[in-house]
């Protein structure tokens, strides 16, 4: 599992939103669709890196691409 360190659940959404995904519903955690993919996002700061690293690898994007959108 890659490891995506120190970001925020704001930096995150940005970043996502710029890949292509919408927000869809929001809470305790925030769900991100692209029409094909749902993510799930938590809102803390910082995202722990395991779990960013998990949804950067279930949004389809490299840890390198994700890194360009922050």
């Amino acid at each position: 599992m890659p490891k995506v360190p120190g970001v925020s659940h704001k930096s995150a959404l940005r970043a996502l939103e710029q890949a292509g995904f919408k927000v869809i519903r929001e809470g305790k955690h925030t769900i991100l669709s692209n029409g094909i993919r749902f993510l799930t996002i938590p809102r803390h700061n910082p995202i722990n890196a395991f779990t960013m690293g998990g949804i950067v690898k279930d949004s389809g994007l490299t840890v390198e691409e994700f890194k360009k959108l922050l």
